[in-house]
């Protein structure tokens, strides 16, 4: 009869073997690696909540001792549609890092603008910057954004839906986007205007 090798044995083996892993361990490396699975999809959850889309690439140059250095200037809008928007500006020598600079810079300058239950904002406002003039005034349910260029694209990825907005003097994108942060920035809900000023809501609309 020929003697079988017992559970021991075979343990001792596979720990001689130099390649070979205890169970311990693999079921270590699967915890390891399932936890990171979840940590990439809520990071992935956290980045997909923000939008970012080009208002303007243009090409620009500056002047030096040599003569004409040229490189890409990029005017992004990053928002979430939840109530935070901001407006950022990359400059590089390619588009691509021109674009990556600008959403950086832009959800470093993040206003956090208050809705209301139809997805309007709770009061007029006039923001300007430079030339630029932006007036914006809240609209009935069903309205949709009335707005054009990239103030029509601030007040989307605001998650503004209804809302009524002109713009008074300069054409240039970027003075009418900060113009509109600006516009977005001065808002107040009623509640806390109520608060502020010590009286109650009844005596607000009164």
């Amino acid at each position: 009869m020929t003697d079988t090798p017992t559970k021991q044995e075979i343990q001792s083996k596979n720990d001689d073997v130099p390649g070979a892993i205890p169970d311990e361990q693999k079921k270590n490396n699967r915890n390891d690696r399932k936890r990171n699975k979840r940590g990439d999809a809520k990071n992935f959850e956290r980045d997909s909540d923000w939008q970012e889309r080009v208002v303007q690439i243009r090409r620009v140059s500056k002047t030096v001792k040599g003569g004409k250095k040229m490189s890409f200037r990029a005017i992004v809008v990053v928002g979430n549609e939840k109530g935070q928007v901001g407006v950022g500006v990359g400059k590089a020598g390619d588009v691509i890092g021109a674009v990556r600079k600008g959403v950086s810079d832009g959800k470093k300058n993040l206003v956090r603008v208050p809705l209301t239950p139809n997805n309007s904002i709770p009061t007029l406002s006039l923001g300007s910057d430079g030339a630029a003039n932006v007036l914006i005034r809240p609209a009935a349910p069903g309205t949709g954004v009335i707005a054009g260029g990239s103030i029509r694209t601030v007040l989307e990825l605001a998650g503004i839906k209804n809302v009524l907005a002109k713009r008074l003097g300069s054409k240039t994108p970027l003075n009418n986007a900060r113009a509109a942060m600006v516009a977005l920035s001065q808002l107040r809900t009623h509640k806390s205007v109520s608060r502020e000023r010590g009286i109650s809501l009844e005596q607000l609309y009164s």
